[in-house]
């Protein structure tokens, strides 16, 4: 059941794999983008599709029979159980597996019809289609509805839509990340798809930083609540190295010094907002806080932001 727009949870393909697929056929002139965003995607898959699509390749009745009898546990909500015909269990770690096999149908859409609308680009329940034109991006949102509600599933109205790229004007976000044309400073003229941390991605990783920093945790050793900030901030720019994001990793590490000095401050009594001249560079350097600034990896080297 292999498929070439399938990225999500298959081995040797990631989400750096996508995203960098988004880059190359934007790239290549096709500068309409449907952004897809299907509503409550594993709590509305059909069962009787989810097993139709089982049933293709695994022939033992035996297990499709287990597989239905489990889809059915149903919901455990207060203490009681309702049962449902829609939707992969709870918490399950199979639930991403069954989703990409009903997803499927998606990927063979796109394989036949849906070739000439544009290339599709999915990692699981994530999915864009970039479109050389506005009207076969719209044929691409059309089919994907339609594919979709055969499956029980729906497009969220408003999280869902078609973004035209053309020299910078919008962007979109795909995979945690913000991608948008930039102008060559090579070629002026020319535009090439650029990523960087979306808005979203950067406020998760403040609010964590801000709840390890905050004022009612600085009883803790300064020393403590960097060993704990560390893995966060090596995990958050692994991540998003793969990217244009050296002026979004600055402003990180800028905010990270900013959190901790004020820490510090706050824990040792002192008062007012000239933290920078207590706490400098030497002092969070010593600290041993993972700092993001060095390490990225720009997709295009001949654009800027």
């Amino acid at each position: 059941m292999r498929a070439e727009a399938s990225y999500g949870f298959r081995p040797k393909r990631s989400a750096t794999d996508a995203c960098d697929a988004v880059r190359v056929a934007a790239n290549q002139g096709r500068e309409w983008v449907f952004e897809a965003d299907i509503r409550n995607c594993f709590g509305t898959i059909g069962h009787d599709a989810l097993v139709a699509q089982l049933a293709r390749r695994v022939v033992d009745r035996s297990m499709l029979k287990l597989i239905r009898s489990w889809l059915r546990m149903g919901v455990l909500e207060g203490g009681v159980t309702s049962p449902t015909g829609a939707g992969t269990p709870q918490g399950s770690p199979i639930s991403p597996l069954l989703a990409n096999i009903a997803l499927h149908v998606l990927d063979e859409a796109w394989q036949g019809e849906g070739r000439r609308l544009g290339v599709l680009v999915r990692y699981c329940d994530d999915f864009v289609v970039l479109s050389p034109t506005r009207q076969r991006a719209e044929q691409a949102q059309q089919l994907a509805a339609r594919v979709l509600g055969l499956l029980g599933m729906r497009l969220h109205p408003e999280k869902s839509g078609i973004t035209c790229l053309t020299r910078g004007g919008q962007g979109f976000e795909f995979l945690g990340f913000h991608h948008r044309k930039v102008e060559s400073w090579k070629w002026r003229g020319r535009f090439y798809l650029y990523r960087w941390p979306s808005q979203r991605a950067l406020k998760v990783l403040r609010d964590k930083v801000r709840a390890a920093t905050s004022r009612s945790r600085t009883e803790r050793p300064v020393a403590t609540v960097v060993a704990e900030l560390n893995p966060v901030l090596r995990g958050w720019a692994g991540y998003f190295r793969k990217g244009n994001s050296a002026r979004k990793f600055e402003a990180v590490d800028q905010y990270v010094h900013e959190r901790l000095a004020i820490f510090t401050s706050r824990k040792h009594g002192l008062s007012g907002r000239n933290w920078a001249a207590r706490y400098n560079y030497g002092w969070i350097s010593r600290l041993g806080v993972f700092r993001l600034s060095g390490k990225w990896h720009g997709a295009t080297v001949h654009a800027q932001r």
